[in-house]
């Protein structure tokens, strides 16, 4: 049997009320605008649904992926023959925790809505992540951040799923937090179901003003009005990648739909009709030129899926 065919039917049997969709484009998910169909894309609403949902799913042969806005992934053209989980849709809850200055949100809560949900009880911290695309799951994974701030400095802790061990709550020091890492890059079968966060009080206005400056960086300095994936590449030691990038000329350089940015060269864009094969090879073309040149091997930040 199929994989999917066991899946519909233990669905069917077992989550009657989850959604789910056959063949769903990824383009339609991904901040890229690109990727083929997804075999199957599901959208939990509960947690518990999400927690049963992986557990079948591995045992059939699904390779369960999940994702929230889509924001650091590059996917196939020809399409996944996964299950695809989008927590975004359903598992999006924020809400105010027991102690002071303490938040709780779903893995599915965008950054910028968690942040001015800080922003309107007072609470300082994550003006930082107000203009980064992600959500809380994939942010607490890669440790995700933004000029001078970053997921490690606020994340009290987490509740992470673990398929061989079930669920376990991870205090922020456990998570093990480095440049754009945590201990979840080293298990990424684990999903975070929900976080954490510890702030402190501030002045509503002056975390307003903040986040509307650091926004206003964003759309001066950064190609917002293309489709990408954010920065490309991870910062080399002792470099930038965007530096390194534009200092090689590479800036508009081209490959299909697929360029790197004039306005900054740390990204990729997707000028239209961009490929996943566009992207793949202009990665490919920038880090040989850079290592050429410079000495320096670029890594990319974006996932690329298979």
């Amino acid at each position: 049997m199929d994989w999917w065919t066991d899946l519909d039917k233990w669905t069917a049997d077992y989550l009657p009320d989850l959604r789910m969709a056959c063949d769903e484009p990824m383009s339609r998910h991904t901040s890229f605008r690109i990727g083929g169909p997804a075999r199957r894309m599901a959208f939990p609403e509960r947690g518990e649904q999400l927690v049963l949902l992986l557990d079948h799913a591995i045992a059939c042969g699904a390779r369960p992926l999940v994702i929230g806005n889509g924001t650091n992934l590059l996917c196939p053209d020809a399409g996944l023959d996964r299950l695809v989980i989008d927590t975004s849709a359903g598992l999006n809850r924020v809400e105010a925790g027991d102690a002071p200055g303490e938040l709780t949100a779903e893995a599915g809560v965008p950054l910028a809505r968690l942040a001015d949900f800080a922003c309107r009880q007072g609470l300082t911290g994550l003006e930082f992540a107000h203009g980064i695309p992600g959500t809380v799951g994939g942010a607490v994974c890669m440790n995700a951040g933004a000029y001078g701030g970053e997921m490690g400095q606020v994340v009290q802790g987490a509740a992470v799923l673990f398929p061989e061990e079930g669920v376990r709550y991870l205090p922020g020091p456990a998570l093990d937090f480095g440049y754009r890492h945590s201990l979840l890059s080293d298990h990424p079968d684990a999903v975070v179901l929900h976080a954490v966060f510890r702030l402190v009080p501030g002045d509503q206005a002056a975390i307003r003003d903040r986040m509307r400056e650091l926004m206003e960086k964003r759309k001066a300095s950064q190609p917002l009005e293309y489709p990408s994936a954010g920065s490309t590449f991870k910062r080399p030691a002792g470099h930038y990648a965007g530096t390194l990038i534009d200092q090689c000329g590479l800036k508009g350089l081209t490959v299909g739909g697929a360029q790197v940015s004039e306005k900054h060269a740390g990204f990729v864009i997707n000028r239209g009709g961009a490929t996943c094969a566009d992207v793949v090879e202009l990665i490919r073309q920038i880090q040989a030129r850079v290592l050429d040149a410079v000495g320096v091997r670029l890594e990319p930040e974006v996932r690329i899926i298979d």
